[in-house]
């Protein structure tokens, strides 16, 4: 497993977490909710997805900002929680309209554990559909990540947070 070389984000620092930003299917005319607050010892992502109403995501997102990440090879996330199937999502256009995802099931651990989420495993999507023809994923031009949950995975959901770090390099 390649170590970390960057701190990027910290969820233990309750500044790093109330920068980030909440966007659900609510946005469409879904009904899911989520929130992302400070804990303890990190954060928590959570909430309720539901397919009603032709909805069925929550998500999280950075600060829009410029995070060259060019020689890394991904990204850790140190977390606990859920046995949902989740998505990092990177963006690398201001706005985000393309967003390049891979997903991330978190250990099925009551203890802090990583999770490396590879830059290579990134696949481009607009609205939740594949666009094979999108621009290649470029860590040097990096906007803003996030976390996704959907995919029908109606019902309730906790993910714990504490850091997210660059692998490589």
């Amino acid at each position: 497993m390649p170590s970390p070389h960057r701190l990027l984000f910290d969820f233990r620092d309750a500044a790093d977490v109330g920068a980030w930003r909440i966007i659900n299917d609510t946005v469409m005319g879904g009904v899911s909710s989520s929130r992302f607050e400070a804990t303890e010892d990190g954060a928590a992502f959570t909430g309720e997805v539901s397919l009603d109403q032709g909805g069925g995501f929550v998500s999280m997102r950075s600060p829009e900002g410029t995070y060259d990440l060019s020689g890394g090879d991904g990204l850790r996330i140190w977390l606990r929680g859920s046995d949902k199937t989740f998505q990092l999502t990177a963006y690398t256009e201001p706005g985000g309209r393309v967003s390049y995802r891979a997903p991330f099931t978190p250990p099925s651990t009551a203890d802090w554990d990583a999770v490396d989420v590879f830059f290579d495993d990134l696949t481009p999507f607009v609205r939740g559909r594949h666009v094979p023809d999108a621009p290649a994923f470029d860590p040097a031009r990096i906007r803003a990540v996030g976390i996704l949950l959907g995919d029908k995975q109606d019902g309730s959901f906790r993910l714990e947070l504490q850091r997210m770090a660059v692998l490589g390099a």
